[in-house]
């Protein structure tokens, strides 16, 4: 293997001048410059990135903590791989910065952050990052924190700095572009209670009915959603559009705690010989597209900005790396993502946008 005297050697010049080459920390003439180049190319030579961390304090790692490698399909809200898709949008933004991102997984045991805490520390990572696979509360260990760790979809008591979801934006947005489109008898098929989400859309959705005037009617409101997908769940699903179509109104449209359900309620209502969205409109939230643009109709729904919460994130850290000092901490971003329209809505108002 080719040692920085053998670069020298080649190019004809010192060993300091090839360190000022690769360092870029002293002014070398083009030609010099161009020869240690050529010189380091021909012979195949790698500098140590160890060796320059040590001078600089700066390694130029990040280190990230995820379940997404191990994340059953069947567990809460990750029918979509959302872990995934942020971590995507961290890899992209760090990426363009120059910075290698190093991934480990928990294997499903939240016990294994601090371990692989202190294996990211050994490796001298700049910033660590956390993403949690559905929005939720977590316990970091001690040595989990500090100024440059990052939450993701998932934020904790002490204040360590996160990036969330906006779940309350994205359903008031849903059911008001709903309103618009004529609806007002809106069933509301929500997220299991214990979910954060389920909390912060049940709001948005009564946010949305309060700024159009329209009276909060909680026959039409069912907690329908499992942690885990299933015989259970489509039973509580078909219970509850069953009493919700026997009301002396019954809904104009469903409105799903995901796209998952979302896929439920389509074969459900087919058994029973309805049919979207002539009998009933549906929409859904997520924007997982192997539902939302498969399913006939294809289906209205509110897009989970995965990317762009990966992509802040992102940018959070490269902020905290680059200041000097201790940095104040911000309120979470809250990022909200648009809704989608497609043909398993109808418009029933002909004045309302055809969207």
């Amino acid at each position: 293997m080719a040692t920085i005297y053998d670069v020298a050697r080649k190019a004809g010049v010192s060993p300091k001048t090839v360190s000022r080459v690769m360092n870029g920390d002293a002014p070398v003439n083009v030609r010099t410059r161009d020869a240690v180049k050529a010189a380091m190319g021909e012979l195949g030579y790698v500098p140590s990135r160890a060796a320059r961390a040590m001078r600089s304090n700066k390694t130029g790692l990040v280190g990230l903590i995820t379940g997404a490698i191990s994340t059953s399909p069947s567990s809460p809200e990750s029918s979509g791989l959302p872990d995934l898709i942020i971590v995507q949008g961290i890899q992209r933004v760090l990426a363009e910065a120059g910075l290698t991102l190093l991934i480990s997984d928990t294997g499903g045991d939240p016990a294994k952050i601090g371990e692989l805490t202190r294996t990211f520390a050994q490796h001298r990572v700049e910033g660590l990052i956390y993403v949690a696979d559905y929005h939720r509360e977590v316990v970091l260990p001690d040595s989990a924190r500090g100024e440059t760790m990052i939450l993701v979809n998932c934020f904790d008591k002490t204040g360590t700095p996160c990036v969330l979801p906006d779940d309350r934006l994205g359903q008031r947005a849903l059911v008001a572009r709903l309103i618009e489109a004529g609806h007002r008898r809106i069933g509301f098929l929500t997220l299991p209670e214990d979910l954060v989400a389920c909390g912060l859309r049940n709001a948005g959705y009564r946010d949305a009915l309060e700024e159009a005037g329209i009276a909060y009617d909680p026959a039409l409101v069912v907690a329908a959603g499992l942690h885990h997908s299933g015989p259970r769940e489509n039973v509580l699903i078909g219970e509850a559009i069953d009493r919700m179509m026997q009301l002396e109104e019954p809904p104009t449209v469903l409105c799903c705690g995901n796209d998952r359900m979302a896929l439920q309620v389509y074969g459900i209502l087919r058994s029973r010989g309805i049919a979207v969205p002539d009998d009933i409109s549906v929409a859904g939230f997520d924007d997982y597209k192997l539902i939302s643009e498969t399913l006939y109709p294809p289906l209205t729904t509110a897009v989970l900005p995965y990317q762009a919460m990966g992509e802040t994130a992102a940018r959070m850290l490269l902020q905290r790396l680059r200041t000097e000092g201790p940095v104040e901490p911000d309120s979470p971003p809250l990022i909200s993502g648009p809704v989608v329209w497609r043909q398993s809505v109808t418009v029933r108002d002909e004045r309302a946008s055809a969207g």
